[in-house]
């Protein structure tokens, strides 16, 4: 059954931030920075939800004036319109060092993310003191990178996705964006039927089916695309503001160009 998008009364925007809010430059495009003050305006909550640890995302939160809840490491973490932790859903210590043990035989660039810091191509001596929150692969052949996506689905007890089509990310299981999401809905007292989600890779696509508008960025991977309920311009066209406009504020919009 096709969603009327028109009937659609959203009241919070979650916006994916690599290759979805950010340019290919890794900076907010002006013209997306006044959508979401339009949608502030008019009362809009705008919410980040990425798979960015709160340490790489604060300040761009800061920067759009968001005052409002972020998703952070894929849902691993909410934090309220303070600054304070809201929730945190920790990857086991042991499974973090499995991993690591596996990047390592298969000679795979990796990083992961403790509450703490994150870590790139290395490990701590006390994996298992630490708290963890995401564990991340980035293999840029392909049979490589499908041996290590077998051998994690094999564990069975992984949330597992990707920020690019070059990556795997790997969150505790049940642990994804729309679950960070449906608690900050709980706490704002709406519904995700009353989000408008967009993002580009496998890690938005449980929001973006959850969510009231799904949005698939024109660069995102085939597969969110065919997710999605619609698709915007690309994160270098300034989609996002392209979406903002038309599905959440119901502007009139130049169409998207086929």
């Amino acid at each position: 059954m096709t969603k009327n998008l028109e009937e659609k009364d959203i009241k919070l925007i979650a916006l994916d931030m690599d290759g979805t809010l950010l340019n290919e430059n890794g900076e907010i495009p002006e013209e997306n920075r006044k959508a979401i003050k339009e949608a502030h305006d008019k009362g809009l909550h705008v919410v980040l939800s990425t798979g960015r640890s709160l340490a790489t995302c604060k300040d761009h939160a800061k920067s759009l004036l968001l005052n409002s809840y972020l998703v952070t490491a894929n849902g691993s973490e909410i934090w309220d319109t303070k600054g304070n932790l809201v929730e945190r859903n920790l990857v086991d210590a042991n499974h973090i060092q499995w991993m690591w043990g596996l990047a390592q035989q298969h000679k795979a660039k990796m990083w992961a993310t403790s509450c703490d810091q994150l870590w790139f191509d290395e490990m701590p001596e006390n994996v298992s003191e630490l708290e963890w929150l995401k564990f991340g692969f980035h293999i840029e052949d392909n049979q490589i990178r499908e041996k290590v996506l077998k051998s994690l689905q094999e564990k069975n007890c992984f949330e597992i996705s990707n920020s690019s089509p070059v990556n795997i990310e790997v969150n505790a299981l049940g642990i994804n964006k729309a679950r960070g999401l449906k608690k900050v809905c709980e706490l704002l007292h709406i519904s995700m039927d009353q989000v408008l989600a967009a993002g580009d890779s496998l890690n938005d696509i449980s929001m973006i089916k959850e969510a009231g508008i799904g949005v698939a960025m024109g660069n995102a991977q085939d597969v969110v695309k065919e997710t999605a309920d619609v698709v915007t311009l690309t994160n270098n066209e300034n989609g996002v503001a392209y979406a903002i406009r038309k599905w959440a504020l119901k502007k009139e919009v130049a169409e998207i160009k086929k």
